[in-house]
């Protein structure tokens, strides 16, 4: 049995989505498919949709390309030859492509119009069929990488592709294929684009969409005016025009948001449908106590968040919660009031930090904001009080084995550690609420193994220091009800953030060593913060910032090696005048724990006056003495990222300044992020601009998802609208049918959406 497409006949169909492409399109170009870009059934190859698309006839403009860059281009030949090489045997082929249509090939090398950007020179060697293969007025599709040869651009031995409008497929006329777009393929150098499209456009004809349910529901597909399911598939891979691939895509990403959707709904479901212990306090406990013993008032959004919590942790139904705010706005007070809720219910609570450091400061300010309460058992201690625990992975053995005791006899009510809490050695009395303090820094295993300690599923918290716009939770934390701290406490004072450019400034380096000195003069407290730890035998790039910034861009230097480092800023402060007498140290993590520990006792305390140190302090450090933060090569750091560093500063009574340093010239792409931060210390403001600029990919995908962006080809910024469709249809859906029985078709295409790195992508909450 055959059918036929376009007047072309082809075997039987493929019924079903996963079957193995092998089958299809032999062992060789499956192997190098599944190597490439592993993808390995006919669901997967039709699911890699093409990145953009190019109109037949438009050449790539060259001055968009970068040096070192994997381009994939469109350009006209004007000339090829052929020539044997001097040095050894062999033969080169030299073809000279346009980035512009040009009816006189001679006019682009003439002498009075050189027409810089308009030509570049291919070479080949030993291909003896690019000549006969690329004449003059030929357009081809490049693949490779672009170097640079003699001041000039240029690409070696790139793979090329004809396009020739003028030789159509079976039953498509000449206009038809003119008028098509050319896909263009997330690739490698091993796979280039046109090998991808041809796998694609034969195995098209052959699937039996027939056979392959639809997930959306016929009602919601003619409600939004979507394609049914073929016709998408074929107009994203083999689009007619412009308008038809436009179409199919919209269709995508509202599948792409529906499933996501209903995947979170169903979660929610599933969690709410085990039962927990409620957790409701008591009377005059430590939570009572302890909220009586605060020097200060609540804000209105902790007092809120924390009687949702507190509802929450009432019930018999597990919290699932993401507390988000921005820098300084309390998060970790509202954690600690929820814990004592437990533990004066009889539990315990743990709270999970992603550093050693981040934990033992934890650690110090739950005991110091407890006080006696946080010492039952001991000299000085109130009885009713409980204990709490650190727990790290390079506490010794005897320290390490006192803290697993008191964890599970249950004297400790508030156990704090790093990722040392998920061994299996560990073991609870009884755990009721887990805290996850930066959560995406762990993966969703992680999470759950600190979760499966407990004998019911426990409460969770979960905590972001990093604010994420509305239209992003929803889409990443779909299945946790989220709470928001958009006030900063009483106290907080302003941080004023500038811009320090040695290049176009080199003279203002003096000036922020003396600005140091300064704030320290001023019994204040500062910090400098490199991009990395360094060596001590790493010799110093240069004498001083500015020197090193002049040659920087004098030399065009983007190397690693090029980037600041703590040894070295260590020795420029050690050397400057301005800085004579100032108690300096250095903390990064290579130092042992011990170390570590001290010199952050001592920075609290007010014995070190400066602190050179790495993104160690990024999140979680208090000193309220730290007014004054340089940030060196700040251009090498995320808005986020930058935001949560100088949120450490201005913690106090007196206001704090950030200087982000950039030894990068002012036209560089990366000063727009220094200026963005420099411009608004809104943190949810700037989320949505760090969205804008890397896109999820780098926000939400490669630290998280396996390498790239778990979303195919929703934005969650750009469709905020078609999410909240999306996302009211699954629920209504899930809300009547939570098993899917009647949408047997909607529950495969979900299991089938959810490979391993969206799952981890879903349930890294």
């Amino acid at each position: 049995m055959t059918r036929s497409h376009g007047g072309r006949a082809f075997p039987d169909p493929v019924p079903e989505l996963d079957q193995p492409l092998a089958r299809l399109l032999g062992r060789t170009t499956a192997d190098q498919l599944a190597r490439q870009l592993s993808v390995s059934t006919i669901g997967q190859l039709l699911d890699h949709f093409p990145r953009r698309y190019m109109p037949r006839g438009e050449l790539t403009p060259f001055s968009e390309l970068r040096i070192d860059q994997q381009v994939t281009i469109v350009a006209e030949v004007v000339h090829a030859s052929t020539r044997q090489m001097r040095s050894r045997r062999g033969s080169i082929t030299d073809v000279v492509i346009t980035d512009r249509a040009s009816s006189d090939p001679q006019r682009l090398f003439a002498d009075d119009d050189p027409g810089p950007g308009r030509t570049m020179r291919l070479s080949f060697f030993n291909a003896w069929t690019a000549a006969r293969d690329l004449p003059p007025g030929t357009h081809a599709l490049f693949s490779g990488k672009v170097g640079l040869y003699n001041g000039a651009v240029t690409m070696t031995n790139p793979h090329y592709a004809i396009l020739d409008p003028d030789a159509p497929e079976a039953g498509e006329t000449a206009e038809e294929r003119a008028g098509r777009p050319i896909p263009i393929y997330p690739a490698t150098a091993k796979l280039t684009t046109d090998k991808i499209a041809r796998a694609v456009h034969s195995l098209l004809p052959v699937v039996d969409f027939g056979a392959v349910p639809d997930p959306l529901p016929d009602g919601i597909r003619e409600r939004e005016g979507l394609m049914g399911l073929e016709e998408a598939y074929w107009q994203v891979h083999r689009p007619r025009d412009t308008r038809a691939h436009g179409e199919a895509r919209r269709r995508f990403r509202y599948q792409e948001a529906f499933l996501l959707q209903c995947a979170l709904a169903r979660r929610r479901a599933e969690l709410a449908a085990h039962p927990t212990t409620a957790r409701p306090g008591v009377p005059g406990g430590m939570l009572a106590r302890f909220d009586a013993g605060l020097p200060f008032e609540l804000t209105a959004g902790q007092r809120a968040v924390g009687e949702e919590l507190a509802a929450e942790l009432a019930g018999t139904h597990p919290m699932n919660r993401l507390l988000q705010g921005d820098v300084g706005s309390g998060k970790t007070l509202v954690a600690l009031r929820a814990m004592l809720q437990v533990v004066d219910s009889g539990a315990q609570a743990a709270l999970l930090a992603p550093t050693e450091v981040l934990a033992a400061q934890h650690h110090g300010s739950v005991v110091r904001s407890l006080g006696p309460l946080a010492q039952a058992g001991q000299l000085g201690g109130d009885p009713d009080g409980t204990q709490v625990v650190l727990l790290t992975g390079s506490m010794g053995a005897a320290a390490r084995k006192r803290a697993l005791l008191r964890i599970a006899s249950g004297e400790a009510g508030i156990v704090i550690g790093t990722h040392a809490l998920l061994s299996e050695v560990v073991q609870f009395a009884d755990l009721g609420l887990v805290v996850v303090d930066e959560q995406h820094r762990f993966g969703v295993e992680q999470r759950d193994r600190l979760r499966d300690k407990a004998g019911r599923p426990p409460h969770l918290l979960v905590m972001t220091a990093t604010p994420i716009p509305r239209t992003v939770a929803m889409t990443v934390f779909g299945d946790l009800d989220v709470s928001v701290l958009n006030q900063l406490p009483a106290g907080r004072q302003p941080i004023a953030t500038h811009t320090v450019g040695l290049v176009e400034h080199p003279g203002w380096e003096r000036r922020l060593w003396r600005r140091a000195r300064e704030e320290i003069d001023a019994g204040r407290q500062v910090y400098v913060v490199a991009p990395k730890i360094g060596d001590d035998d790493e010799p110093p790039p240069h004498a001083s910032l500015a020197e090193s910034a002049l040659a920087a861009a004098a030399d065009d230097e983007e190397s690693e090696s090029s980037m600041a480092s703590v040894t070295w800023i260590a020795e420029l402060v050690a050397a400057e005048p301005a800085l004579a007498g100032v108690h300096a140290e250095v903390l990064h993590g290579r130092l042992e724990t011990d170390r570590k520990s001290r010199i952050m006792e001592e920075f609290a305390a007010g014995g070190v006056q400066l602190l050179v140190c790495t993104t160690v302090v990024e999140v979680g450090v208090d000193v309220p003495n730290a007014t004054l933060m340089i940030i060196v090569d700040a251009d090498r750091f995320g808005i986020s990222q930058l935001h949560q560093l100088r949120g450490r500063i201005g913690r106090g009574g007196h206001a704090g300044t950030c200087l982000l340093v950039t030894r990068r010239p002012a036209e560089h792409p990366s000063r727009e992020r220094i200026e963005v931060v420099a411009g608004s210390t809104d943190g949810f403001e700037l989320a949505r601009a760090d969205l804008e600029l890397r896109r999820e990919g780098d926000i939400l995908g490669a630290a998280q998802s396996g390498g790239r962006s778990t979303l195919r080809l929703l934005r969650a910024l750009d469709d905020a609208e078609l999410i909240e469709r999306a996302r009211r249809d699954a629920v209504t859906i899930l809300g009547e049918d939570p098993q899917l029985l009647e949408h047997p078709e909607l529950a495969e295409a979900i299991e089938r959406y959810l490979d391993p790195d969206a799952e981890a992508f879903l349930e890294r909450g």
